[in-house]
């Protein structure tokens, strides 16, 4: 008779307790976090600092696109939808655009249409959750590479309807755009305008980088609570085995339009706060090729692993603006002249680089620990050996 037995402390699925070194590299990255605009900006300018404000912002796409393909499985090269309709809803919701457009919401708002920020957001996350509970009900079926064609069709939907949505009623004034956004403005402080701190003056790019922080770390305490919560673990039953899943008694239906939902909703957080920032929204943002940059992102930093989307996000946000300011003064202090455009090296550079990666760290940069690593790591540091079954 086979004796059961005990399930050493050790092995338990209780995660491990936080030490003093887990608070001091907190401590680290947050002073990093703080202080990287004032590094950045004194030794590049504030187009580098730009450049982490968009980073900033790929952190947030990448965040959301990682619940709907790392958490729950599903394939989706469209989600730049998401992010051009919470663009497009902070643009008419804070430009002359329907004011100029409609003679009654000029009478009612003969100021022009100025609502203010707080709602904006919410707004844009909500009608991104609700397009993205319209794009996973008629898909719920598709799996793999049917799914990855019908989202790829949504997303390019969506911008063509943008792109010719200037007739026969002028809403999105197709090609051309949308200008005149309001800034971010809360409480009548315009973090368009340079503020003073403590004798530093910090200029408009400095304020809106900490404002996509404190957006970042919102999405990723969200994700954090989601994928270590009952709806993470239903996701990632989903993501091993569908139908096993269904047979345990997971609504497979329901849990699958909340990850549409909830990986929507924070790209039209994203798409709100870029629309801000750039005060100029138009189709030529939201290409296929934005979608496929922020899969990459994903994909090159872990699927289902946030730590490793935000790293693969700043990489693939800062990486291809390095080699644009750098090939060509390379290339003339070698040759004298340019012989490549520097355009087509920094491509040639990009791809090879993913390339690379993909060959030879196929879970991306930083991927999730595997469940049995981390049980023989708790079993190490407590200085017993794991039981197996």
């Amino acid at each position: 008779m086979t004796s059961i037995q005990p399930i050493e402390p050790s092995t338990t699925l209780i995660p491990e307790k936080k030490g003093a070194k887990s608070y001091a590299i907190t401590i680290l990255v947050a002073a990093l976090v703080i202080m990287a605009p004032m590094v950045i900006g004194a030794a590049g300018g504030n187009y580098w600092v730009r450049v982490l404000d968009f980073a900033m912002l790929y952190v947030m796409l990448a965040l959301g696109l990682n619940v709907v393909v790392g958490f729950a499985g599903l394939l989706d090269l469209g989600y730049i939808a998401f992010y051009a309709v919470g663009a497009y809803v902070a643009a008419l919701l804070s430009s002359p655009q329907l004011t100029n457009q409609f003679e009654w919401i000029a009478h009612l708002a003969p100021g022009g249409l100025h609502v203010p920020f707080l709602l904006i957001v919410p707004c844009a996350m909500a009608l991104a959750a609700t397009f993205g509970v319209l794009l996973g009900a008629p898909t719920l079926r598709l799996r793999g590479d049917y799914l990855a064609i019908v989202t790829l069709g949504f997303g390019e939907i969506v911008r063509i309807f943008m792109n010719n949505l200037d007739r026969p009623i002028n809403i999105t004034n197709g090609p051309k755009g949308i200008t005149g956004i309001d800034p971010v403005t809360v409480a009548g402080f315009n973090l368009s305008q340079t503020h003073e701190f403590f004798g530093l003056k910090f200029p408009s790019v400095y304020m809106y980088y900490y404002l996509f922080v404190l957006c970042a770390l919102f999405v990723i305490w969200v994700c954090t609570r989601l994928q270590h919560s009952r709806i993470g673990r239903a996701w990632a039953a989903i993501r091993e085995d569908e139908i096993a899943a269904k047979a345990m008694g997971i609504n497979t239906r329901n849990v699958k339009l909340l990850a549409f939902a909830m990986g929507a909703s924070f790209g039209g957080l994203s798409g709100a706060m870029f629309g801000a920032f750039q005060g100029f929204v138009s189709p030529e943002s939201f290409t296929f090729w934005e979608s496929i940059v922020v899969l990459a992102c994903v994909v090159l930093g872990g699927m289902g692993h946030i730590p490793g989307v935000i790293l693969g996000a700043v990489l693939l946000a800062v990486f291809p603006e390095f080699l644009r300011s750098t090939m060509g003064p390379l290339q003339n202090a070698i040759f004298g002249h340019q012989i490549v455009d520097t355009e087509v090296i920094r491509q040639l550079l990009y791809g090879l680089a993913m390339v690379l990666i993909m060959l030879y760290r196929s879970e991306g940069l930083w991927p999730a620990a595997k469940h049995e690593d981390k049980i023989a790591k708790i079993a190490k540091r407590a200085g017993k050996k794991p039981v197996r079954a």
